[in-house]
């Protein structure tokens, strides 16, 4: 049986994006998807850090564990959101520009929830993004295959590393969120799930306009300079992608909305752990 590392452990990637195109992947409507979604992590990521950071002054005592894993959960996000600076500049030099709009817009609604927002809703919010990734791990290392048969190396890489890290630390904003506002009783039924479903719903609703918007830019760029024939082709890619996701990612998500949702109870995905073990052999890039 595959050993687990103990703790989560920050690991500094070496990846090469030079060469990746923005259509990686065969079924160009799902490299196009990534794509969008790679947009979500550059300033959700630092935005995570600023509200941990917070949250570690409101932590009770006896949380020293959560502590350690707060740090090492920063540490990997450090790493996530560079490495998505970096896929995201290669991708938008190929004819999508107004990438950088979508990033800016995510980025000030993020600020604003900063100033604006109590730091239970920032929590919740962060929780239900996190669970977001918490389900693409399990997707990535057992649903996968089909979509990624044939796809660029590299970027199958860089998405399995952060998924799977996604995974790895998938309970610390879950667990941050109950030991501040899950006390007592009502606590408990209030917080812990009504008002945690609530922001994860709001935190899935809010980024999903967002890669919706940003996807929709991408195909219709790409639609600009293909033949009928092309975009046809395109269009099929698409409906393919849908319907992989009303039969396995949407499912998957409902399941984090359930009373009893706890993330650390979801079984590691066979080779999840193996596949990272390939990250860890270098320290961080000099600067």
């Amino acid at each position: 049986m595959e050993g687990e590392p103990v703790g989560i452990v920050i690991r500094y990637p070496r990846i090469d994006f030079s060469k990746v195109r923005a259509h990686w992947a065969p079924n160009i409507a799902f490299a196009q998807f990534q794509n969008a979604t790679s947009i979500i992590p550059a300033p959700v990521e630092p935005w995570l850090i600023k509200v941990l950071n917070i949250a570690m002054e409101r932590l009770p005592a006896g949380s020293e564990q959560l502590r350690e894993d707060m740090a090492a959960f920063i540490g990997q996000e450090s790493q996530h959101y560079r490495q998505h600076q970096k896929f995201n500049k290669v991708i938008a030099a190929q004819g999508y520009p107004r990438l950088a709009e979508f990033e800016k817009k995510l980025a000030d609604d993020l600020d604003a929830f900063l100033k604006n927002r109590s730091l239970k809703f920032m929590l919740a919010y962060a929780d239900g993004f996190e669970s977001l990734g918490a389900v693409q791990g399990g997707i990535w290392f057992e649903r996968m295959d089909a979509l990624i048969e044939g796809a660029d190396p590299n970027a199958v890489a860089f998405w399995k590393w952060h998924m799977a890290e996604e995974f790895e630390h998938r309970e610390v904003c879950f667990q941050i969120y109950h030991r501040i506002y899950s006390r007592g009783l009502w606590g408990r039924i209030w917080n812990g799930y009504f008002y945690r479903v609530y922001g994860c719903l709001y935190a899935m609703v809010h980024l999903r306009g967002f890669m919706d918007r940003m996807f929709s830019y991408l195909i219709e760029q790409d639609k600009k300079s293909m033949t009928p024939a092309e975009q046809a082709a395109l269009d099929r890619d698409i409906k393919a992608l849908n319907n992989f996701q009303l039969r396995v990612f949407f499912p998957q998500l409902l399941k984090n909305l359930l009373p009893w949702y706890d993330p650390g109870k979801k079984p590691t995905p066979p080779g999840l752990f193996d596949f990272l073990r390939q990250f860890e052999k270098s320290g961080p890039a000099e600067a």
